[in-house]
């Protein structure tokens, strides 16, 4: 179980600039990108969201859904057998 799959009330006490996991290792697209919009439209402001994703559409997936939600992609690396994306919901203001 990840931060991810925990009800959003019990995920409310992260402090803006935590990081949440979201493991979508073996999902195909267009899973891991759904899972991450999810993820990072229902965390604070701040809050890095870390997607593991073996699926290779994920590496033209994530930038676009990052550069159509505003969102900013602060890291990729690329891991044993899947690629880690972290994610940032921006501060507004």
């Amino acid at each position: 179980m990840t931060d991810a799959d925990l009800p959003s009330d019990a995920r409310s006490g992260l402090a803006p600039g935590a990081e949440v996991l979201v493991d979508a290792r073996g999902a195909r697209c267009p899973i891991p990108v759904l899972r991450l919009a999810r993820t990072v439209s229902q965390e604070p402001p701040g809050t890095l969201v870390r997607l593991l994703a073996t699926d290779p559409a994920a590496r033209v997936d994530v930038p676009a859904l990052v550069r159509m939600r505003g969102f900013e992609l602060v890291g990729v690396a690329q891991e044993a057998t899947w690629t880690a994306y972290l994610v940032r919901r921006p501060v507004e203001g």
